[in-house]
């Protein structure tokens, strides 16, 4: 395949010429690479079979991991699944365009490729003016998981994608990094009481209030009904030492594991927060930012974890200690998928936090 057309387009206000040959790309059954306010993802029309299995060759993706179906707005979602209730009608007027993501029951018009041969299907409308105008212009809705090799880190910037996609798409719409910098929120409406199959942005304080009770799910050995619930996910190549517990009692640890690990040859990164940078002298430190600040951690996250393989690292001792709730619980989960291992430091009362 010929390299990658790149296109660069203002986020606000894409040019509408390069915004129309990338949808003539999707139409024509090609893929295309786009952002949105999560992270950059990786397009197909989502009505053809085909176009849609070719994104599984070109990511090395599994065909029983689901994607998710990209919507300009609610009414496109009616032809797409069987029944709209009230509360997903609720979900979509509070919280669309934006980083949440629907399980439905599909329709015939959504081919199994989509899906993984299951009867449901996750939509979400995205909050980026460069992904709405794409799927307008396209006139289709866009199936698209993240534009990455399967298992590698989400891209948030155009260069995040062309490491891993060159010559395997035929366009990139490049405007800039994406804003959440974790993939959306994924909640399962066709089982009482709903699910929460992969936190995000949206966190469960923010849909109690539309779904009562709602539960996050734990790792299923099942099918996955939706990314990023079975497979691994987010690593880079070096391995992954999480270290979890109270925010404060991590960095001794930490230092202590990095300190092991270069001890016997490995090229080592310290995943942390800013204000524990100086608890890491000697060591290349890879920072996602302050820790009461967790959009810009979240941010921060996959850049950092892709930066560890352009350095040659060859391990990464990563803090944990992010409290699980509001986005933490998203970012927690995102370390832990990524890792290799997990330990926790306990202290006080004798238990793990977080």
């Amino acid at each position: 395949m010929p390299r990658t057309r790149v296109w660069k387009v203002d986020r606000d206000n894409p040019d509408p010429a390069s915004v129309e040959e990338a949808a003539a790309i999707i139409v024509q059954g090609g893929l295309v690479a786009f952002p949105t306010e999560t992270v950059y993802g990786l397009g197909a029309d989502a009505t053809c079979g085909p176009a849609v299995a070719r994104i599984f060759r070109a990511k090395r993706r599994p065909m029983d991991n689901p994607i998710i179906v990209h919507v300009s707005c609610p009414d496109e979602v009616l032809p797409l699944v069987q029944k709209v209730d009230q509360t997903a009608e609720a979900l979509m007027s509070r919280f669309w365009p934006g980083p949440l993501s629907i399980l439905f029951r599909r329709s015939r018009r959504i081919p199994p490729e989509v899906t993984g041969g299951l009867d449901t299907v996750a939509i979400r409308c995205p909050d980026h003016p460069v992904a709405l105008a794409l799927i307008r212009a396209a006139g289709v809705p866009i199936g698209a998981p993240s534009a990455n090799m399967s298992g590698r880190p989400s891209p948030t910037t155009a260069e995040h994608v062309l490491e891993d996609m060159e010559g395997r798409i035929e366009g990139l719409l490049d405007a800039g990094p994406t804003g959440v910098g974790l993939e959306s929120t994924v909640v399962d409406l066709s089982c009482r009481p709903p699910v929460i199959l992969r936190p995000g942005a949206i966190s469960p304080e923010d849909l109690a209030p539309y779904l009562g009770e709602v539960r996050v799910a734990d790792r299923s050995a099942g099918p996955p009904r939706s990314p990023g619930t079975k497979y691994v996910h987010y690593s880079p190549r070096a391995r992954v030492v999480l270290v979890d517990g109270r925010p404060e009692l991590l960095p001794p640890r930490v230092a202590e594991l990095a300190r092991h690990y270069s001890e016997r040859g490995e090229r080592v990164a310290v995943l942390c927060r800013s204000e524990n940078v100086d608890c890491y002298q000697g060591a290349l430190t890879l920072v996602l930012g302050p820790g009461n600040r967790p959009d810009l951690v979240a941010r921060q996250l996959f850049a950092r974890l892709r930066e560890a393989d352009l350095r040659g690292v060859t391990v990464v001792v990563a803090e944990g200690g992010f409290p699980r709730r509001g986005l933490g619980l998203a970012i927690m989960n995102r370390l832990e998928k990524a890792s290799d291992e997990k330990i926790t430091v306990s202290g006080g009362d004798g238990h793990g936090w977080g």
